[in-house]
């Protein structure tokens, strides 16, 4: 198992010391560029796949990378991406999806989850893309397009996303992380994908 706190050690020793003029920076400023929201799973790491330096993400992480349509009832995730959005003001907000979603994977196999009442209803989030993909005979990777393209729709009944995108001020963009090849695809809003240029 990784330990953590030789992690830190490495951290504080090799990476710290070549980005302390940055860190120095960040200390006083918080600008993030972007809001990415992507999926909980532990082989999904934003920065990584973005190669972004600290403080030019804003990360939301849920799993299935859901994002519940706004409701005024109080919820972490809505008071992120109003965070985001009005108070950071980030220019684009991606919503990135990935191959062997667990979460997708629950779904497109109507796993019982009935031992999990908890991961049920969170998925409940996705019922919409479930039943738009139940005659897709691609099964996961189709629910995870069709899932992007759903929470990107979410995410445009925030009051504070619907305000930014009407005044030209954010762009949305739907991704999907392939884990064993590294590749991301951008997906236009009828579903169909692209590679991002490598």
């Amino acid at each position: 198992m990784y330990d953590l706190a030789e992690g830190v050690g490495t951290f504080q020793r090799d990476v710290f010391p070549a980005k302390a003029e940055l860190f120095a920076h960040l200390a006083d400023s918080h600008r993030p560029s972007t809001l990415f929201i992507s999926c909980s799973d532990a082989r999904v790491v934003p920065e990584l796949i973005t190669s972004s330096e600290p403080g030019e993400l804003f990360v939301v992480r849920t799993a299935g990378n859901l994002v519940p349509a706004y409701t005024p009832a109080p919820d972490g995730i809505a008071a992120s991406i109003e965070y985001a959005v009005a108070v950071l003001g980030v220019k684009e907000i991606v919503v990135c999806g990935h191959s062997a979603c667990g979460a997708m994977t629950a779904l497109a196999a109507h796993h019982d989850l009935s031992g999990a009442p908890a991961i049920a209803h969170w998925l409940r989030h996705a019922d919409a893309s479930v039943a738009r993909t139940a005659a897709d005979d691609r099964g996961v990777a189709a629910l995870v397009r069709e899932n992007v393209r759903a929470q990107l729709a979410n995410l445009a009944t925030h009051p504070s996303v619907a305000r930014a995108s009407a005044a030209n001020a954010v762009t949305l963009r739907g991704w999907v992380y392939d884990i064993p090849t590294g590749t991301v695809e951008e997906l236009d809003t009828t579903g169909r994908a692209a590679t991002l240029a490598a």
